[in-house]
C-alpha cells in the first residue's frame, strides 16, 4: 500500500510520512496532479489556515486531482486542516473546501480557551473500523472545527467545554482526523495502523 501526500506547500510532512512509515506503509510525496490523480490512497496532512490550504492546492492544479482520484476509487484520509477541506468551505477565511462531506468548519465554540491545544478524548460514536484504537486521548492542536457535520459521517467525537465537535469522521472511502495521530502516541500509532487497513481492504 502506497500512501500519496499531497504536498500543497505546508503542512506536517515530515512527522507524519515518519508515523505512516512506521505501519508499514510505503509513502510518496507530490505536488504533481497526474500522480495524485492516478493514486489509490491519498493523504491531506495538515498544518495551518484553511484558505491558503486550498489556495496552495488550487495554485498547483491539485483540487481536481483530488477529486479524481476520488471518482476513480481511491480512498481519501485528511489530517487536522486537511480533515476541514474534505466539508463544504470553513470559515477561516472563508474558503469553499472540496465538498466531499456534509458541513462547515467554524470557529469551536465551548472551548474555555483557543487554540484546542493538548490532549483530549476522542470518542468513537459507532463501530467503523477506523474507530478500533478508541476510545483513547490524542493530541489536538486548531482554533477551527466541524461541530454541524452530517450525522452519518461522524466517527467519532471530542467533548470540550460546553459543547463538543466531529474528531473523526468517515463516508465510503473519504475519511479524517482531528487530531494529529503523529502526535498521539500510542493510540495514535494504532489508529494509523487502522487507516492503512482501511485504504487497503476495499483497494
Amino acid at each position: 500500500m502506497i500512501a500519496t501526500f499531497v504536498d500543497y506547500g505546508a503542512g506536517n510532512l515530515r512527522s507524519l510520512r515518519a508515523a505512516f512509515e512506521r505501519t508499514g506503509a510505503a509513502v510518496a510525496v507530490t505536488d504533481r496532479p497526474g500522480d495524485v490523480a492516478a493514486a489509490a490512497f491519498v493523504v491531506i496532512p495538515g498544518v495551518g489556515q484553511a484558505a491558503s490550504a486550498m489556495q496552495g492546492l488550487r495554485d498547483r492544479g491539485l483540487v481536481d486531482a483530488i477529486l479524481e482520484a476520488v471518482r476513480g476509487g481511491a480512498h481519501l484520509f485528511g489530517v487536522c486542516i486537511g480533515m476541514q477541506l474534505l466539508f463544504t468551505s470553513s470559515e477561516e477565511g472563508d474558503t469553499a473546501g472540496l465538498g466531499l462531506l456534509p458541513g462547515t468548519a467554524t470557529r469551536l465554540e465551548g472551548a474555555r480557551r483557543l487554540p484546542h491545544m493538548g490532549w483530549n478524548d476522542v470518542e468513537p460514536v459507532d463501530g467503523h473500523p477506523l474507530t478500533a484504537a478508541f476510545p483513547a486521548p490524542c493530541y489536538f492542536a486548531h482554533s477551527y472545527a466541524v461541530q454541524d457535520a452530517g450525522e452519518r459521517c461522524v466517527l467519532a467525537s471530542t467533548p470540550v467545554e460546553h459543547g463538543g465537535f466531529a474528531s473523526l469522521v468517515g463516508e465510503g472511502r473519504v475519511a479524517g482526523a482531528q487530531f494529529h495521530p503523529e502526535r498521539s502516541g500510542a493510540a495514535g500509532a494504532a489508529f494509523l495502523r487502522s487507516v492503512v487497513q482501511w485504504a487497503g481492504d476495499a483497494a
